[in-house]
């Protein structure tokens, strides 16, 4: 007497479907190129716009380039010295409440 056991199947696949991995790569890669491609001629482009446009817009060759005048520079450091002496006096004054914890 002959018992029969059902068969394990050990592949699941589908009989119909197969997946052409390397036309899927050859896409991926070919597209990753065509947007490096238009990346380097954006840049380009931009880089050519920014190139041709004028720092400084001279309308007159007597004109000069306006400059800050030294008393202003001078208000500004003083705002900052200031700024300085009172932040080191917060830091080096002493704690008006003592912590009742201690």
């Amino acid at each position: 007497m002959n018992i029969k056991f059902f068969k394990k199947e050990n592949s699941f696949k589908k009989k119909d479907f197969k997946l052409n991995a390397g036309l899927y790569w050859k896409i991926f890669i070919g597209g990753t190129f065509v947007v490096i491609l238009f990346i380097f001629y954006f840049g380009y482009n931009l880089f050519t716009q920014i190139n041709q446009e004028n720092v400084l817009p001279s309308t007159n060759g007597n004109t000069k380039i306006p400059i800050i005048s030294q008393d202003r520079i001078l208000k500004v450091l003083d705002v900052f010295s200031v700024r300085e002496k009172t932040s080191t006096s917060i830091i080096n004054s002493p704690v008006p409440v003592v912590d009742p914890s201690l």
